[in-house]
């Protein structure tokens, strides 16, 4: 059995960026999540997260960053779906990521089953990051013999906090507790945000749809604006109605 235990990681503390696209989104496509990737690089980013073969091989292409690669895949039946079997892990490795990250949350028996996957990260010599929900996955992570824990699926488990913000207080118990790097991840929109999870004891903060996907983005402003123009609106209204009222 190959010897499992947290390694040294081959960036620094800092940002990390998210470059990912989904089938049918605008920006998915050969070559365009590597652009992104090296706009990431000039802006400061200390490593690259991103998902498919196609992508991590394009992006270690284009960048000297450290790449972390996953695989997300629906399988019928299971809710498990960021890098979720052995066969997973190997074309993540094949296609050169330095880093494979893994779904690492306390469901289908999963911290069981994630065993052999980790050993075949191992046997290749790379690193692997726990992407967890709570406070006991990420200990549990630890234990197994993670390199870095990420909170990137709080939110997305039925037991875990359902919250449109950051999960910082999760950052906060973790960053208490584990002795490996711990990534904050999931909700991070802006800036003031990302300080909040460092301060929160993050190692890294992983940040993608405010900087990566421009159609995430639009929204977030075009929400902004026109909850704003509505609440002006109501105002004006009102004042009208009242002078009506008052002739």
């Amino acid at each position: 059995m190959t010897s499992i235990g947290p390694k040294r990681l081959p960036m620094p503390p800092g940002l990390i960026v998210s470059c990912q696209a989904l089938p049918g989104e605008p920006l998915y496509g050969e070559g365009i999540m590597a652009l992104m990737a090296k706009a990431a690089v000039i802006g400061g980013a200390v490593a690259i997260r991103t998902n498919g073969v196609d992508d991590i091989r394009s992006i270690k292409a284009a960048v000297r960053l450290p790449v972390i690669g996953l695989l997300k895949r629906d399988i019928p039946g299971s809710e498990i779906y960021i890098t979720p079997e052995l066969e997973d892990v190997d074309a993540v490795l094949a296609a050169g990521a330095d880093i494979v990250a893994l779904d690492v949350t306390n469901r289908e028996s999963r911290l069981e089953r994630v065993v052999p996957l980790l050993e075949r990260i191992r046997e290749a010599g790379a690193l692997a990051m726990a992407d967890v929900s709570t406070e006991e996955e990420g200990l549990a992570a630890e234990r197994l013999g993670f390199d870095i824990v990420s909170t990137t699926l709080s939110g997305y488990t039925p037991y875990s906090p359902q919250t449109k913000k950051p999960d910082l207080e999760l950052v906060r118990r973790l960053s208490a507790r584990l002795t490996v790097p711990l990534a904050a991840e999931g909700r991070i929109f802006s800036a003031e945000e990302a300080e909040a999870a460092i301060e929160a004891g993050a190692t890294f903060v992983v940040v993608g749809g405010a900087i990566t996907r421009p159609q995430l983005i639009t929204q977030h402003f075009a929400e902004a604006v026109n909850s704003r123009l509505d609440a002006k609106s109501a105002v004006a209204g009102s004042g009208e109605a009242q002078r009506r009222s008052g002739l």
